[in-house]
C-alpha cells in the first residue's frame, strides 16, 4: 500500500489535544447532571476489625440525606467479581472468599467500605458520615507477605487456607534442581518489588441513573465499558448485560487499575434505583490511596545456574505476590503472567519458578502497568548484573553471551511462549553505542573528582503484549462525507483518536479531523475488550485497517456506476475516488448521497482476534550520579532503543514511551507504599507518597530498531507499557553499578531515596 500523507508512520500531532489544553475534555465529573444527589463512604480506620453499627435512624433523618445503605441492605447483591482465579500445583482451585459490596461484620483492610450514604450536598454527605454510630473491636493484623506465611500468623481469612491464596509453578524442578547441583556457577539475589499506588490525574468518579426504558446507567472512567458491564450485571446486579448501559467519557489516565470493578459502581446504580434520582461520587486523592487497586509488590528470590563459560544452564524463581485483603478482578493473575516471562531474552534451557498469592490486611492489588511483565523483568536483569559482577566479566558480554539468537527465531520459551523475531543483541549494542557506554569510565573519573558518584546501568527486556480477545467493529462514511471509526477499545489519554483516524486514513486519505472515533458507550459500541495489555494499537488498529480497506472496496463499487469505470481502474485520492491518471472523481460527500449509499455501503466491519501475542523488546541504559553527603540520585543521561514490530506514529509512541519511563524511575527512586505493623497505610496523601516531577525527569534519547511482528498483518507490536518494563531495572542497576564502584555494595532495593542510600554510605 503506498504512503499516504495523513497515514500510519507520519508523526502527526494528537488531534485530541486541542480540547484537552483549552479545558475542554469532558471528563465524568464533567458531566454530572444538575440534579445529582452525592454519594460518600464511611471506610473503616481499621486494617482489621469486628464492627457493629448502631441504630442509624437519626442519621436517616439528617437534614439532606436521601439513602442510608448497609450491607444488611444488599443481600440482594452478588460478591465483587475476581475473574482471574489460579489454580494450585496440586491440581486443585483456589479457594475465593467473598467479597462484599459493603464490609460484613469484619473489614480487612483500612479503607474498607462499611457504609454508604447519599444526600444533597457534599456537606451533609460528610456530617452524616461523621455522625454514623459504629463500634469498632480491633483485631490483629498482618501486613507483610513473609509474615503472613509465618506459622501462627493471623488470618485474613480464617478458614479459606490461612493467607496462602495459592501456590503454582511452571517448569521442571526436579531438571532445575539436576542441573544446579552439577553447575560450575550459582548465583542468587532476592529483591523487593515495592507496591504501588496508580495516582492518575483524574480520581475515579461516578453518576448512576435509571434511564426512561428502567435500565441501570453508569458513567464513570474505565479502560473498557464492556468488561464493567457484563461483570455489573453477571456477578453483581444478576441482571441481562441488556439491562445495563454504561458510558465512558474522557479519561485522565488509567495504567490497568481503571480496568477493574470497584465496588462503587454497583452501589452507585442501587442507590439511584431507591431514590429515583441521579447518584454521583468522586473520589478525593486520600480515598483514593485507600480504595482503588494498588501495584506490584512481590518479594522474589532468584537463582541462575551458569556453565564454566558463562552460559545460563537454568533459572530458578520464587515469587511471593501479595493480593491484599481481597481478590482484586485479575489480582491472582497478575504475579503468574510475570512468571510466564520468567527468562525474558535469554536462552535459558531449564526454568522452575513458583509462585505463591498471599492475603495481607492491605488495600487490594491488581494490575499496574505491565502487570507482571515489569516484575519479571525487574528481578531477571537485576540477576544478570550480579551474574556479571560476580563471574567478574562484562554485563553486555554476558547478555551477548546469552540471548536468544537471530538464527533460533521463532523460539519457545519454557513456559510456552513463542517469540516469533527479534535481534536482542542488535538492540542492546546500538543502545550501548548511543548512550556512548565507551566513554563512560571517562565521566566516572571526572565525577569522582567532584566528589560525585557515577554509575551506569542498563536492562535488555522482551514482555508479551495483545494476546486474548479480539476487537469487533465498523468504519462508516457519514452523509457529509465525514468517517466515524466505532472501536471497544478505550482512550485514557493515549491519543487513540489519533491512532486510529490515521490507520482509516491510510486506506480513506482524508485529513484526521475529518475521522471521528467512538469509544465507550455499550448502546453505540456493541461489543469491545477495552484497553489493557497495550493491545489497543495491535488489536484495535489491525481491525480498524481490515474494516476500512473493506469500506473502500464497498465504495469503490458505489462509485464505479457513477463513474462508469471499472473497479479496477478506481482510486483513493485526496479525499475522493477517482479514474486512475484522470482528473475525473467523486468526492466522499457526494459519494454519500447517491440513492444507492445505503448505510449497509457505507459501513466497513471487520473483527480480529489475535493467532497469538506480539512481543515487543529493547535495551535501556540509565547513567546517574549520586552526591554521597546528600543521598541524591541525578539521571543524567537516558538511552532507549526498542524494537516495536511498525511504528503507526513516532510521535505517539515517543511519548508512551517516555510517560512509561516516567513510572519506572518513580518506582526506582521516588514512589514507597508504607504501611504500620498495624495495617495503617502511612503514605495515603501526595504529602507523603513522592511522585516523579519534571525536574527528576531526563532528557530521553529515544529510538527504534523495528522488526515486524509476524503475529498480525501490520506488523505491528504493543508500546503502552514497555517503557516502564525496562527503565526500573536500568536505574536500579546503575544504582548499585555506582554504589558498588563507591562502597562494594552488590545489593540495593527500592526504592532509592535519597535517605536510604546516605545510611548505606554513611554505614
Amino acid at each position: 500500500m503506498k504512503p499516504m500523507k495523513f497515514g500510519v508512520g507520519q508523526p502527526m500531532r494528537r488531534v485530541e489535544d486541542a480540547k484537552f489544553i483549552t479545558g475542554k475534555g469532558r471528563y465524568t465529573s464533567d458531566a454530572f447532571p444538575e440534579n445529582c444527589l452525592v454519594a460518600g463512604f464511611l471506610r473503616s480506620p481499621h486494617a482489621h476489625a469486628r464492627f457493629a453499627i448502631g441504630d442509624l435512624a437519626d442519621i436517616r433523618s439528617m437534614p439532606g440525606v436521601k439513602l442510608v445503605l448497609t450491607a444488611d441492605d444488599l443481600a440482594h447483591l452478588g460478591s465483587m467479581p475476581c475473574l482471574a482465579p489460579m489454580g494450585n500445583s496440586d491440581g486443585s482451585s483456589m479457594e475465593l472468599p467473598r467479597y462484599p459490596v459493603l464490609a460484613e461484620a469484619v473489614v480487612r483492610h483500612v479503607g474498607d467500605a462499611i457504609v454508604m450514604i447519599v444526600a444533597e450536598t457534599a456537606e451533609q454527605v460528610r456530617d452524616a458520615i461523621e455522625a454514623t454510630p459504629i463500634d469498632f473491636e480491633i483485631l490483629p493484623a498482618v501486613v507483610d507477605m513473609r509474615a503472613a506465611l509465618a506459622e501462627g500468623a493471623v488470618a485474613v481469612w480464617p478458614g479459606a487456607g490461612g493467607n496462602l491464596a495459592y501456590d503454582n509453578a511452571i517448569g521442571d524442578k526436579a531438571g532445575a534442581d539436576a542441573v544446579f547441583a552439577k553447575a560450575a556457577h550459582v548465583v542468587s539475589l532476592t529483591v523487593d518489588n515495592t507496591r504501588l499506588v496508580a495516582n492518575y490525574m483524574e480520581p475515579r468518579a461516578g453518576f448512576a441513573e435509571i434511564d426512561e426504558q428502567g435500565r441501570f446507567v453508569l458513567t464513570t472512567g474505565s479502560q473498557g465499558v464492556h468488561g464493567l458491564r457484563d461483570s455489573l450485571a453477571a456477578s453483581i446486579l444478576k441482571v441481562p448485560p441488556e439491562k445495563i448501559r454504561l458510558i465512558t467519557p474522557d479519561v485522565g489516565g488509567g495504567f490497568g487499575t481503571k480496568a477493574v470493578m470497584y465496588r462503587e459502581y454497583p452501589l452507585l446504580l442501587e442507590a439511584a434505583k431507591r431514590v429515583a434520582q441521579p447518584v454521583g461520587w468522586v473520589a478525593d486523592r486520600t480515598e483514593h490511596f485507600l480504595g482503588d487497586a494498588q501495584g506490584r509488590d512481590n518479594h522474589t528470590t532468584a537463582e541462575m545456574a551458569l556453565d564454566a563459560d558463562g552460559r545460563f544452564l537454568a533459572l530458578r524463581v520464587d515469587i511471593l505476590g501479595s493480593l491484599g485483603a481481597y481478590l482484586s478482578q485479575f489480582g491472582p493473575f497478575i504475579p503468574w503472567l510475570g512468571a510466564t516471562m520468567a527468562t525474558g531474552a535469554y536462552d535459558i534451557p531449564v526454568l522452575y519458578a513458583r509462585c505463591r498469592g498471599v492475603y495481607t490486611h492491605t488495600v487490594p492489588v491488581d494490575a499496574y502497568r505491565g502487570a507482571g511483565r515489569p516484575e519479571a523483568a525487574y528481578v531477571l536483569e537485576r540477576l544478570v548484573d550480579n551474574c556479571a559482577r560476580q563471574l567478574r566479566v562484562k554485563p553486555d558480554a554476558l547478555r551477548a553471551l546469552n540471548f536468544i539468537p537471530v538464527a533460533k527465531m521463532p523460539y519457545k520459551t519454557q513456559t510456552d511462549r513463542t517469540y516469533d523475531v527479534g535481534d536482542f543483541e542488535g538492540a542492546m549494542k546500538r543502545a550501548l553505542e548511543k548512550a556512548d557506554a565507551a566513554g563512560f569510565e571517562t565521566r566516572a573519573t571526572d565525577a569522582q573528582k567532584r566528589g560525585m558518584l557515577r554509575g551506569l546501568g542498563f536492562a535488555s527486556y522482551i514482555e508479551c503484549t495483545a494476546w486474548g480477545e479480539g476487537e469487533d467493529g465498523i468504519v462508516r462514511l457519514e452523509p457529509d462525507g465525514t468517517f466515524t471509526i466505532l472501536v471497544g477499545t478505550q482512550s485514557n489519554g493515549q491519543g487513540h483518536a489519533t491512532a486510529y483516524a490515521q490507520t482509516a486514513s491510510q486506506y480513506l486519505d482524508v485529513p484526521l479531523d475529518k475521522i471521528v472515533v467512538v469509544q465507550g458507550d455499550t448502546d453505540l459500541v456493541k461489543t469491545g475488550n477495552g484497553t489493557g495489555g497495550s493491545r489497543s494499537i495491535p488489536v484495535g488498529s489491525v481491525m480498524v485497517s481490515g474494516a476500512s480497506g473493506k469500506l473502500v472496496e464497498q465504495l469503490k463499487s458505489l462509485a464505479s456506476e457513477k463513474l462508469e469505470a471499472a473497479v479496477a481502474d478506481l482510486e483513493v485520492a485526496d479525499g475522493a475516488i477517482r479514474i486512475s491518471g484522470t482528473d475525473r472523481s467523486i468526492n466522499y460527500a457526494d459519494l454519500a448521497a447517491l440513492p444507492n449509499a445505503t448505510l449497509e455501503i457505507r459501513t466497513g466491519r471487520d473483527e480480529y482476534i489475535p493467532a497469538s501475542a506480539t512481543y515487543p523488546n529493547g535495551t535501556h541504559v540509565c547513567e546517574l550520579e549520586i552526591d554521597p553527603e546528600t543521598g541524591v540520585t541525578t539521571i543524567e543521561r537516558f538511552t532507549i532503543c526498542d524494537d516495536f514490530g511498525m511504528t503507526l506514529n513516532p510521535m505517539l509512541l515517543a511519548g508512551q514511551v517516555h510517560g512509561g519511563v516516567a513510572q519506572g524511575i518513580g518506582q526506582a527512586l521516588l514512589e514507597n507504599t508504607v504501611y504500620s505493623d498495624d495495617g495503617q497505610l502511612l503514605t495515603a496523601t501526595l504529602m507523603d507518597y513522592c511522585l516523579p516531577r519534571a525536574s527528576d525527569i531526563p532528557m530521553i534519547q529515544f529510538e527504534t530498531r523495528n522488526i515486524p511482528s509476524t503475529t498480525n498483518p501490520l506488523g505491528l507490536k504493543g508500546a503502552g507499557e514497555a517503557g516502564t518494563i525496562g527503565s526500573c531495572p536500568a536505574v536500579m542497576n546503575a544504582v548499585v553499578d555506582a554504589l558498588y564502584r563507591a562502597r562494594g555494595v552488590t545489593h540495593f532495593d527500592m526504592p532509592a531515596t535519597p535517605s536510604r542510600i546516605a545510611a548505606v554510605l554513611n554505614a
